[in-house]
């Protein structure tokens, strides 16, 4: 596939899609939006078992474009929900439900939209360098891209309230002892410890690890009596793969083991 806005490789097991216009911050724009969505269309029916997704130069994401012709007001405004709608929207859903874990390696600035697509990932990890920005104070707008459910999940009201209404900058070390993401790293160890998650991650039991993040994620709408039965019934399936054979074999053997993924 050839794409102008992101770069995407899909090798070992590992797809990594790194947004790649860094003289806009990799800020979003239709075609990028296009871009990324046959992306992760082309990593759904991979043989990936994981996803990395990053940004180029000095910052992750700093989220919409806003010299994008389809977001520019005019005189009459403009339909912001069409964007949400047709292009965030989807891309929040789809990483959700990727049938992977999905990393997100935030190399610098994440803002807006930025901030909150790399907070939904499964697995983030910061380089000390990068900032989170709920931006959308400083236009007259409210955290989108699942900022306004996401935030207070991982901060708490409080701190979600004061991130989303100062558009105070967040520092990555900050972030991870709030518990809002996985690890700050130091930037000179970065890419080594992003590229030694995804190879781990690339070689474990995928069916185990999907069906843990989907019901991490889906256990907010259930009682604690639904997660049980919701938990045996996880736990009725994976006792069925390949993996699950593997893993025990191995571990009574005394050997690493090779999972397939399935």
């Amino acid at each position: 596939m050839d794409f102008e806005t992101i770069l995407f490789e899909n090798a070992s097991g590992a797809a990594r899609l790194t947004l790649n216009r860094p003289d806009r911050l990799n800020s979003f724009t239709v075609q990028m939006h296009d871009e990324v969505s046959r992306a992760l269309e082309s990593v759904s029916k991979s043989d990936a078992r994981v996803l990395v997704l990053t940004g180029a130069g000095r910052g992750f994401c700093a989220g919409q474009d806003l010299s994008d012709r389809a977001v520019a007001p005019g005189g009459d405004g403009v339909d912001l929900g069409e964007s949400l709608d047709k292009r965030y929207n989807p891309l929040m859903r789809r990483l959700a439900s990727l049938e992977m874990p999905v990393i997100c390696a935030v190399n610098g600035v994440a803002a807006g939209a930025g901030a909150n697509i790399a907070l939904a990932c499964d697995i983030v990890i910061a380089a000390r360098s990068a900032k989170f920005i709920q931006s959308f104070a400083n236009i007259g707008l409210i955290p989108d891209s699942g900022g306004t459910w996401t935030l207070p999940r991982l901060a708490g009201q409080a701190r979600a309230m004061g991130l989303a209404l100062t558009a105070e900058p967040l520092t990555a070390e900050r972030a991870e002892a709030w518990g809002m993401i996985w690890k700050c790293v130091d930037d000179d160890k970065f890419r080594d410890e992003v590229d030694t998650l995804a190879a781990k991650f690339a070689a474990a039991p995928t069916r185990g690890l999907y069906m843990t993040k989907k019901l991490i994620r889906e256990s907010g709408a259930r009682d604690f009596e639904a997660q049980l039965e919701i938990e045996r019934d996880a736990q009725r399936t994976l006792g069925r793969t390949s993996d699950y054979k593997e893993g025990v074999g191995a571990f009574m053997e005394k050997r690493t083991p090779k999972f397939t993924g399935n």
